[in-house]
């Protein structure tokens, strides 16, 4: 069985819109594409080097209009970007010139998906295909990489319909710039009790 690992930039009110630039997604009239960028340094780079390692994605159908403008000329900055199965959930997509592109159009692709053999899949951005999966909790692994800044408005990471799930802290890093790295492994149900009792 494949995991299912998402990799998020968020703010601290979970906001996750156009973090790579002004003109990424201006969607509903966000103003703030490219807020990640003053936060850049040595030290996220080289945890981002390591979460770009070529494995399968799963994007949803913004996501991957998005990237399929830019990776194609851009593979040097991400090696392996342009060989990777790049599989897409899209009611209104089928085809794609973009190499190595798979299109599906139901949750139950993606959980047939998941449970086949092959390599884990990674999400990135997809606000919309995120909130799907943790909903149905098809979600194995979180990275999440929380920017010390508040936005408002934007798509956001949750959208209050996640089911509750328990999730273990695997490996954590904080920048110089202030970015909370961290690394979540989905680890049962949601347990309660009484503080201090």
């Amino acid at each position: 069985m494949r995991k299912i690992i998402v990799l998020s930039f968020i703010t601290l009110d979970g906001v996750m819109q156009a973090p790579g630039g002004p003109e990424e997604d201006p969607s509903g009239g966000f103003e703030y594409g490219g807020w990640t960028a003053p936060y850049a340094d040595e030290v996220s780079g080289k945890v981002m080097e390591k979460l770009m390692t070529p494995a399968d994605l799963l994007l949803g159908r913004k996501t991957f209009d998005i990237w399929e403008n830019f990776w194609p000329e851009h593979a040097d900055s991400w090696p392996g970007i342009n060989d990777v199965t790049k599989y897409v959930l899209s009611t209104t997509r089928k085809n794609s010139d973009w190499n190595a592109c798979v299109f599906l159009n139901s949750l139950a692709a993606i959980e047939k998906l998941k449970n086949a053999e092959g390599p884990d899949l990674k999400v990135w951005g997809s606000s919309k295909l995120v909130q799907l999966l943790l909903k149905n909790d098809l979600v194995d692994e979180l990275w999440l990489m929380i920017h010390p800044v508040t936005l408002g408005k934007g798509k956001k990471l949750f959208d209050g319909d996640a089911i509750p799930a328990a999730f273990t802290l695997e490996e954590s890093t904080v920048t110089p710039s202030g970015v909370i790295i961290v690394n979540y492994k989905r680890a049962g149900k949601v347990e309660t009790g009484t503080v201090g009792a």
